[in-house]
């Protein structure tokens, strides 16, 4: 199954067919007194055909002795759970306020890797896991991730998410936040579900640790004096925080010891802080259409990702001022001139060592799980989240 498929199939259908809306606008214009205009809304088949597509499911088997070949054999050792996942998350988002439903909707089928609650899912079944705690932790993970996302694109003022207008840029900024905000709390309603004061203190501290790696990115704007250690801060608290949440609950659902949670928690951070990184020099090497995004993005907000603070400090003098000058006069930057700098000198190849250094921190750390299908799937992840071309 392919990793958009998780959450696509009969997801939308289900969700908006209780307000008889397939097929067609979904109720007419919302009219935004402040804006002096009408929020629009989506035809569900012109925005999200791709859920309609249910016959691409592949039924792979990936067996001990068919060894993980590439992405989908992992994602295929979590369709079941995936699926159910799909359930609990439809059943929660089906708001009265159908403009909830449809932002929601729209955001949390939009592709994506889905890696957080997906490692959870997988590091259940690595810890033999029984119970049916993990579906629900698996959607309160992505409810967090898909708010954060929601407010860092009306932050970030982007236009394009997985290759589609993002949610800000449809319905404006204060729906987009406002849904943002639904979404957080949805999650924390789900995780009390939970009744454990321990996976509150994770998920309310990985919550909160978001936030300010959120505001330490927007202080660190056009800081040409931002460091190395500032930079993986901010990933730590930012983007790594999460996966090391997903992992840590995966150890405490499944009862094991505070040492064993420890381990997995580092995991999650090391193959976060990995990912990160590797989005990182994505910027620089991928292309508009196959990121989903537009490219150098991060750079015109002002953001200096470590290509750039590796060339700050090692590059030349006429390679250092080309980029301080760049960052302190945006307007006038050539992200073009800048990216054929940047893939030129070894910033790539040092930026891709440190996230295969963390990939590896992260193999490492699954040496407290047994081997099994589902640790060999954890495995193939380090790898993939610093090769990946997308």
């Amino acid at each position: 199954m392919a990793m958009a498929d998780f959450f696509s199939v009969e997801f939308m259908r289900d969700i908006l067919a209780a307000h008889n809306t397939t097929n067609r606008l979904l109720k007419p214009p919302l009219f935004h007194p402040k804006r002096n205009d009408f929020i629009p809304q989506l035809k569900v088949q012109e925005h999200c055909s791709f859920l309609y597509n249910s016959d691409q499911q592949n039924n792979t088997d990936v067996s001990m002795e068919n060894p993980i070949k590439n992405i989908d054999d992992v994602m295929t050792l979590t369709q079941a759970d995936m699926e159910k996942v799909n359930s609990h998350l439809k059943s929660q988002l089906n708001s009265d306020v159908v403009l909830i439903n449809q932002i929601a909707a729209y955001i949390i089928n939009n592709g994506g890797k889905r890696l957080r609650p997906v490692l959870h899912v997988l590091l259940a079944q690595a810890l033999g896991y029984q119970g049916d705690e993990h579906i629900n932790l698996a959607a309160v993970i992505e409810l967090i991730h898909t708010a954060t996302l929601l407010h860092d694109d009306v932050v970030d003022e982007s236009e394009m998410r997985r290759g589609e207008k993002t949610s800000h840029e449809i319905w404006g900024n204060s729906a987009s936040v406002l849904v943002g905000d639904f979404l957080y709390s949805k999650s924390f309603q789900m995780m009390v579900k939970a009744d454990s004061m321990r996976v509150m203190k994770i998920l309310s501290d990985a919550t909160n640790k978001i936030s300010e790696g959120e505001v330490q990115q927007l202080l660190n704007i056009g800081n040409l004096e931002i460091s190395e250690a500032d930079y993986f801060q901010i990933i730590a608290n930012k983007t790594a925080k999460l996966f090391e949440a997903a992992c840590e609950l995966a150890g405490v659902i499944a009862g094991k010891g505070d040492e064993t949670i420890k381990e997995l928690g580092q995991f999650g951070m090391f193959l976060g802080t990995a990912f990160q990184i590797a989005d990182d020099v994505l910027d620089y090497t991928a292309d508009d259409e196959s990121l989903g995004k537009n490219l150098g993005d991060d750079f015109n907000e002002g953001k200096l990702t470590l290509p750039l603070i590796f060339l700050l400090k090692n590059g030349t003098q006429a390679q250092q001022q080309t980029i301080s000058q760049a960052i302190e006069h945006p307007e006038l930057a050539d992200f073009e001139a800048i990216k054929n700098m940047v893939i030129q000198t070894e910033a790539i190849e040092y930026t891709l060592g440190q996230a295969q250094n963390y990939s590896n921190k992260a193999k490492r750390s699954l040496n407290v799980i047994n081997d099994s299908k589902a640790k060999s799937g954890l495995e193939f992840v380090c790898d993939y989240a610093w090769k990946r071309t997308v």
